[in-house]
């Protein structure tokens, strides 16, 4: 079969090369329409669940949201973990699913189950949402919007209404989430005094809020000859118009909403912010589709950014630069590739020059180059695998070794056709090539073979591990299996086609015979004492295999991307101000950091983004220089970092908190889970963890030591003084939400945008905790009595978020490594934490991040290498055709791995 090929190569040698020009010529195409992606989509398939509650505490958020959430989609078929966070409005559920799970169909199942969880929920409480479908890595591109001639408002403005739309509009884009500015809305503010003076409730002027913003359909008139639409508008779209709106009818004039109330375009309550290099501004952070083209999303975002340039122009608004553009590291790994194909085509070159002296020889050996690495890129484009940062490392490692195969059958070709020459009856060229290429051919395949054994249990590794290694391995195997085919097909056609009588008659160089000469003398010192061989090689096996254990390990290579995310936290019940503040004085600091390019701060949450922080936790990311020495700016931030009083921090790279998150729903490294239905019994267990993992050498950035209790007003309402006076407990505590979180009345339309209309006291109204004591509260009667005649109001600590994994609570402690390995630090903080902290019955704690997913990756890598071995012993049998070959093969593997 083999003499077969080879002389059919040969004698239709012109349409084999035709055919591999065409073929590069195809791959070439292939490749530059090949989608890249940052990373392979590592993520398994899963979706968050928002539900709104305004107004709830995180604990009522738990029992009366998140729970219920909870249960219904415990039941859904292929879930594999479910997490939550209740904080004060809002509920998130994430939910993961078995690996090979169709995402399509994991969506539908939850929307299926959300369905009897929204009739549970409470009156107020928004229906459940599943957050777009987006790519493993998320973000695909930041950018802010910055003005000194445009108000906080305006900016916000033009952001939703004008950039939003149209980025959403690019294929690929899931979602497109702003932090900063000032979100519109007309706000009916009502002076208390005045409404009692006129006898008039909270819940009485919202009601007539929202009949000035009602625009029912009127329906049409249909005459014998038309249909004619009848369009009823109301009261207004301006904040004028509303404050005319009738508010009770009385004996002398009418009474107006504007007479108990200042109607006002104001600012929305905000629950997030940011600061672009320590300025205000309005951050756009986009997220792309799942599956999308991480450079093509990249530049269509780029253009659309570019088409609204000269509105921009207009009105006085400036464009950022990226402030994180994940496209710059596919970049990076590809100008690293070619790097690399430059250099080891140089080195290639140089040892062919020095053993060979043939220009033609060196020429048909680089051919193999890209004939065997777009062969590989054709394979794993037509797999569905992208180009990566991992499949293109695997290319970059094949280098060498797709030259190989070419370089061993062109010199014994040269090297036939020199003794051809000298003989006294010359056999044709035909026959020399054909003969000299099957003569290597069989050490050519099965050292092929081999190569491919080392890599092959990485194909059959599963879960996270699996979806990162195997596109390197199947790329490296791919590109050597393509040099395989093209020493056997293509490289005896180009020697029969180039070379001449002049290749023969030129002698060898004097350095490949002196190399020769040498290595023969001592293969047959070798042959002649082959324990000399084998004693050596099994020392260096079993040395090996006890060094093996000892040496230390991380889950994946540190990521060098150039960019930064820095979580920095203060204290619960810590308000906007205050890290605007701490923003702007660690943004000073930042910028006098050398390596430092751009950095932005994004405070608080997003409306239905991600990230789900209360207003005391923001995220820094940080884009460095391109010569910046990231190891030693890391360092220099982590130092100023710990050098601020007040805070918790971490310091990850964008990769890392992408990665760890996947693993755990945690971003750092190191994440220990406590398990605990009592909240105050977790808050001590995780004090204790946190002390413990402190005192573990090479733990930095420790995180969980601080309670998740702020500061509260307790409400309590006592229901026999609510009766006595002749109150309803709804009636109350509707009033009082109006009163401290707003009443949404509706909203009016303005172009193409709606602004919202709420009711809301003015901020003098409701800045002290004392002011909610002293609300006056209206019956349907006309009573009006202060809140603290109906009930309980105290100042306490309360809870400002509430985590559960599997549906039970748990609290998260957690930390990098700096200066060790994670595995050997992860098995030292497990021991320690079992000695040092004692647990009560139904208390617990589980490890997990980096460090689980390494050791389980490790593993999987035993067990499947094993199986992998076995699984083609016996194709190896088969090729090997002797038992004594096959144990040269199967032992070459072993001595490659170490």
């Amino acid at each position: 079969m083999l003499q077969w090929i080879l002389e059919l190569s040969l004698r239709q040698r012109r349409v084999v090369l035709v055919l591999a020009a065409a073929w590069v010529a195809y791959g070439l195409h292939v490749a530059a329409t090949a989608p890249l992606e940052v990373l392979p989509d590592f993520a398994p398939p899963q979706a968050d669940v928002q539900t709104e509650a305004p107004g709830l505490s995180p604990e009522q958020v738990e029992q009366l949201v998140t729970r219920p959430v909870e249960s219904a989609l415990s039941g859904v078929t292929g879930l594999q973990v479910l997490r939550s966070e209740s904080i004060q409005g809002l509920s998130v559920v994430n939910v993961v699913f078995a690996e090979n799970t169709d995402p399509y169909r994991v969506r539908q199942l939850i929307a299926e189950s959300l369905g009897d969880a929204a009739a549970q929920l409470p009156a107020g409480v928004a229906a459940p949402h599943v957050s777009p479908l987006t790519s493993a890595t998320m973000d695909v591109l930041k950018v802010a919007l910055l003005s000194k001639q445009r108000t906080a408002m305006e900016l916000r403005t033009l952001a939703s209404s004008v950039v939003r739309p149209r980025l959403l509009m690019v294929p690929g884009v899931a979602r497109v989430n702003l932090f900063g500015g000032e979100t519109t809305e007309i706000q009916i503010q009502p002076r208390l005094a005045d409404l009692q003076a006129h006898g008039v409730s909270l819940a009485e002027l919202l009601a007539a809020a929202s009949a000035a913003t009602a625009s029912p359909g009127a329906g049409y008139i249909d005459t014998p000859n038309q249909r004619i639409v009848i369009e009823a508008v109301g009261g207004g779209s301006s904040a004028e118009a509303v404050g005319q709106t009738l508010l009770r009818e009385t004996a002398s004039t009418p009474l107006r909403i504007a007479d108990v109330a200042r109607v006002v375009e104001a600012p929305a309550l905000a629950f997030g912010d940011a600061l672009i290099d320590g300025a205000p501004g309005v951050l756009l952070t986009i997220s792309s589709s799942y599956g999308a083209n991480t450079m093509d999303v990249t530049e269509r975002l780029e253009a659309a950014l570019a088409e609204l340039a000269p509105v921009f122009a207009s009105e006085r608004i400036t464009l950022s630069r990226p402030l994180h553009r994940p496209a710059n590291f596919v970049d990076r790994s590809l100008e690293n590739l070619r790097e690399t194909l430059v250099i080891g085509s140089a080195l290639v070159i140089a040892v062919l020059i020095a053993l060979l002296r043939n220009r033609r020889a060196v020429a048909i050996s680089l051919a193999a180059i890209p004939l065997s690495l777009l062969s590989a890129v054709i394979v794993l484009v037509q797999l569905g695998v992208t180009l990566n940062t991992m499949s293109l490392g695997g290319l970059a490692i094949a280098i060498g070794e797709v030259v190989d195969d070419a370089i061993i059958d062109i010199e014994n070709i040269l090297r036939r056709l020199r003794e051809n020459a000298l003989a006294e009856q010359p056999r044709s060229t035909h026959a020399v090539v054909l003969g000299a290429s099957l003569e290597v051919r069989g050490a050519v395949i099965f050292a092929t073979l081999a190569v491919a054994l080392v890599f092959l249990p990485l194909l059959s590794l599963h879960g996270l591990q699996g979806k990162f290694f195997a596109p390197l391995a199947l790329a490296y195997l791919a590109a050597v299996m393509a040099s395989l085919a093209t020493a056997l097909v293509v490289t005896p056609a180009l020697a029969l086609a180039l070379f001449d009588e002049r290749d023969a008659a030129r002698e060898a160089p004097g350095l490949q015979e002196r190399l020769r000469e040498r290595y023969r003398a001592l293969l047959l010192r070798v042959r002649a004492r082959p324990a000399l061989v084998a004693l050596p090689l099994g020392a260096l096996v079993l040395a090996a295999a006890l060094i093996v254990p000892q040496l230390g390990g991380e889950f994946l290579p540190e990521f060098r991307e150039g960019h930064l995310v820095l979580q920095v936290g203060m204290a619960p019940g810590s308000g906007l101000t205050e890290m605007r503040r701490l923003g702007a004085e660690l943004a000073a600091k930042l910028k006098a950091t050398p390596g430092i390019d751009t950095f932005e701060q994004q405070m608080g949450r997003a409306e239905a983004g991600e990230d789900t922080w209360g207003t005391n936790f923001s995220e820094f990311h940080v884009e460095l220089t391109p010569d910046a020495d990231a190891d030693a700016t890391t360092e220099a931030v982590r130092e100023l970092l710990s050098a601020t009083p007040g805070i918790t921090s971490e310091v990850v790279t964008f990769v890392g908190d992408r990665i760890s998150e996947t693993i755990s729903g945690e971003t750092s490294e190191f994440v220990v889970n406590v398990f605990a239905e009592d909240l105050d019994l977790l808050d001590q267990k995780a004090a204790e963890i946190a002390k413990v993992l402190g005192g573990v050498p090479g733990a930095v950035d420790v995180q969980g030591a601080a309670s998740s209790r702020g500061p509260h007003v307790a409400v309590r309402l006592r229901a026999s003084r609510v009766a006595l006076l002749g109150f309803r407990p709804d009636e109350v505590l509707d009033q009082l939400r109006i009163a401290f979180a707003g009443g949404r009345a509706g909203e009016v339309q303005r172009g193409v945008r709606s602004i919202e209309v709420v009711v809301l006291p003015q901020a003098s109204e409701r800045e002290r905790p004392d002011q909610v004591a002293d609300l006056p509260v209206r019956n349907a009667a006309g009573a009006v009595v202060p809140l603290r005649a109906l009930a309980d109001v105290a100042a306490i600590e309360g809870r400002d978020e509430i985590s559960h994994e599997g549906a039970r609570r748990r609290q998260v402690v957690k930390c990098n490594v700096e200066g060790r390995d994670v595995a050997s630090f992860a098995a030292e903080a497990r021991t320690r934490i079992s000695k040092g902290v004692r647990f009560p019955s139904g208390a617990f704690f589980t490890i997990a991040g980096a460090s689980e997913a390494r050791a389980s990756a490790v593993g999987d890598l035993a067990t499947q290498a094993a199986l992998g071995t076995l699984g083609v012993i016996g194709l190896l049998a088969l090729a090997a055709g002797h038992w004594r070959n096959l144990l040269l093969l199967l032992g070459s593997a072993p001595l490659a791995w170490v």
